[in-house]
């Protein structure tokens, strides 16, 4: 009898616990998904029957005639946004509301973690975005171009050394190295070269730290997701430890080093460490980096005295350590799909290579900011790759007020969210939206050309997020971008090899975006 019992108490544990959760938004009247037990709708990662980005796509479009859909990841409730004036009244009009991204890692077992700009939450997430804003305005990217042009510069010109006429590369293996010699650079002040040496421990500790493959990782990952209690026991960490110190040492030792022997720099640690003293030189009417460039929301990111955050050197490791997280791949994997794009439509490849050229005689072979920024077809040709590849395929915000999204069609119930409730913006799915693009599978760049970019339906193209809490970096990212993209087209045709899958299939082991069989690109030199 007691058996019995103790097997029925069971039996209702695990109904309370994994089966009565996943009805969470059919009570609430809101159509949702078909979850699994356990797994929620994380069961084609699980078993690797859908990329990320498919994933997205297909929630997104389960119920094409709602405002919202709720789908699960694992036995967590999450309220995908799927219209755009709703995106734009949750992340703007009513952001504080929505202030916070998911907790992910519990502030104690990875502090470095926690400290950075993704993961602060409330009061202590505003005032370090507006103490870090004025280190990524425009005019600060200016006055950081040098040191990321030499490094795209020093890209090219490692393959037109070579003496092949056409050089086959696998493009995410390439573009990993060259975005991590750009932040090497730029916001660590170390040079290196991951082309030259592919083997030194800075390449060696990004990949590491950014490396989500493998049974154990994907097993710390899910357990930081699904079971937060037993993560918080177990202390586990989001970034490996090994390379977290040795990232926190570089950043302290050249602190130290600039402390003592006053060494400026252009570069990020520079600004952040102006920024420390309280530093801020603005350029007026500098260029903006191009249409993708999220704009800063001034009324909550400019900081009065009070508000000022001291940088400590734990706190600048933080956002240096973001800001690498964040940049090597995802700088990387827009780069792959642009080129991509560029290499299987060789039109429009063409006529981005000949305003290069033409930018490249006016400015007598020397590329500047200015320069760079000036020329359209580029800047609509990465808007286009942005829009059809997101960097990012969705991104959360979690509730910190309750709040009641009103219904609006009839069919719709007042949807109450209370703090802790998890949202997502689902950009896949609305940049490939057919209300919003015609013919959205296309890579057009026309979309985004003087004449057209005004039609576009405001909050269906965010490609860097929504609302004050954007991405901080969207002008580093498309700058990193743009000067690679100019110093490969001016000496090299874009080919796609027999190895380059087309049409291309999305990696279905990994929870990055990113091809399955690779980015097989031939580079063909050109003759002179």
């Amino acid at each position: 009898m007691i058996w019995l019992l103790a097997a029925g108490v069971l039996a209702f544990l695990f109904w309370y616990s994994f089966i009565w959760p996943l009805n969470h938004f059919t009570r609430m009247g809101v159509k949702q998904t078909k979850p699994w037990p356990l797994l929620g709708d994380q069961w084609s990662f699980v078993f690797k029957l859908k990329s990320v980005t498919e994933f997205v796509s297909s929630i997104y479009n389960m119920h094409p005639d709602t405002r919202y859909t709720g789908l699960y990841q694992f036995v967590t409730p999450v309220l995908m946004l799927r219209d755009p004036e709703l995106i734009r009244q949750i992340t703007v009009k009513d952001f504080d509301h929505f202030t916070d991204h998911r907790k992910f890692v519990e502030p104690e077992s990875d502090p470095i973690w926690a400290g950075s700009l993704f993961a602060l939450r409330g009061t202590k997430w505003r005032e370090m975005r507006a103490t870090l804003s004025g280190s990524f305005t425009s005019s600060k990217m200016k006055h950081m171009f040098d040191v990321i042009n030499e490094t795209a510069e020093n890209f090219s010109e490692y393959f037109a050394n070579q003496s092949e006429k056409l050089i086959e590369i696998e493009l995410k293996n390439m573009f990993t190295k060259y975005a991590t010699d750009v932040i090497a650079t730029s916001a660590f002040g170390i040079q290196v070269n991951s082309l030259t040496d592919p083997k030194n421990t800075f390449y060696s500790m990004g990949h590491e730290i950014t490396d989500f493959s493998g049974f154990v990782n994907k097993a710390r990952f899910i357990t930081l997701a699904t079971l937060p209690a037993l993560a918080k026991y177990l202390k586990l960490t989001l970034f490996a430890q090994n390379p977290v110190r040795y990232f926190r040492d570089i950043i302290h030792d050249t602190i130290k080093v600039r402390i003592q022997k006053s060494i400026v720099r252009k570069d990020m640690l520079n600004l952040l460490l102006d920024t420390r003293k309280g530093i801020s030189h603005e350029e007026d009417g500098v260029i903006e980096t191009g249409f993708a460039t999220v704009k800063e929301f001034s009324s909550t990111n400019k900081p009065k005295a009070k508000e000022f955050k001291y940088l400590s050197d734990d706190d600048i490791t933080a956002q240096a350590l973001i800001f690498f997280f964040a940049g090597f791949d995802t700088v990387s994997t827009s780069a792959c799909f642009v080129t991509y794009e560029l290499a299987i439509n060789p039109d429009i490849q063409q006529r981005l290579r000949e305003e290069i050229i033409e930018t490249h005689k006016a400015n007598n072979g020397k590329l500047s900011y200015d320069a760079l920024l000036k020329m359209k077809y580029m800047d609509m040709v990465l808007s286009e790759a942005l829009r059809k590849w997101p960097p990012v395929p969705s991104i959360d915000r979690e509730c910190t007020k309750s709040y009641t999204i009103q219904p609006v069609h009839p069919d719709e119930k007042p949807v109450h969210l209370k703090p802790g409730d998890v949202l997502t913006l689902p950009m896949m799915g609305l940049h490939r939206d057919p209300r919003f693009y015609e013919n959205p599978e296309k890579f057009d760049p026309e979309r985004f050309s003087d004449e057209n970019r005004d039609k576009i339906v405001p909050y269906t193209y965010i490609p860097f997020g929504s609302g004050p809490r954007n991405c901080i970096g969207s002008r580093f990212a498309i700058l990193e971008t743009k000067a690679l993209l100019y110093h490969l087209l001016l000496n090299f045709k874009i080919e796609p090899t027999k190895r380059l899958t087309m049409p291309l299939k999305l990696c279905r082991k990994t929870f990055q975006n990113t091809a399955a069989d690779g980015f097989w690109i031939g580079l063909r030199k050109i003759e002179n």
